[in-house]
């Protein structure tokens, strides 16, 4: 059985709605994650005896989100959005190892309770921190970043956040910084 799954789909207006679930095993429960993209979503748990449980309830959700015309969307048919913070330093120092952690962690809730991607990594270049996500919606996931970094005390003042599709990961486009910027780089 897979660990989760994400599915989406477009209505009517255009708008894009998700769907995701997964077995939490520490609590014995099948979730189900739902909503509009970029908003916070709602989630319906239900109490399963065993894996077995949970991954009968996930070929069934499969089925629904297929019936309802929902299907995952392709990494290639994503973009890496970047949340990049200034550092003092160039390889970081303990403050900002932390903030690392403090930050991708915060990212990772932040965007999966609104169906805007995943973390996929992080790491440290030149005076920056760089957290790579990947992101169904450039846009959303843009403002969720800073609303995000505002609501953590992640250090608004140093971020910078750059995107590019998944298949032109060399050509980064600055979408957002703290201070008066032309261009994005790693």
């Amino acid at each position: 059985m897979s660990d989760n799954m994400r599915v989406y789909k477009r209505d009517d207006e255009g708008a894009l709605h998700f769907r995701e679930a997964w077995y939490d095993e520490e609590y014995g429960q099948f979730v189900m994650n739902f909503g509009a993209v970029g908003h916070q979503s709602k989630t319906q748990e239900t109490d399963v005896p065993d894996a077995a449980a949970a991954e009968g309830l996930m070929d069934a959700f499969a089925v629904q989100c297929t019936e309802d015309g929902y299907a995952e969307i392709p990494a290639e048919d994503q973009f890496w959005v970047v949340a990049q913070f200034a550092l003092k330093t160039r390889e970081g120092t303990a403050r900002d190892h932390h903030l690392a952690q403090k930050a991708s962690d915060a990212l990772i809730s932040h965007l999966a309770w609104r169906g805007l991607g995943t973390v996929d990594r992080s790491g440290f270049s030149d005076f920056k921190l760089n957290i790579f996500c990947l992101c169904p919606d450039v846009n959303k996931a843009v403002a969720a970043i800073k609303v995000c970094a505002r609501n953590e005390d992640l250090d608004f003042t140093k971020l910078s956040i750059g995107a590019a599709p998944f298949t032109d990961a060399e050509n980064f486009k600055l979408k957002h910084s703290a201070k008066p910027a032309n261009s994005f780089s790693l």
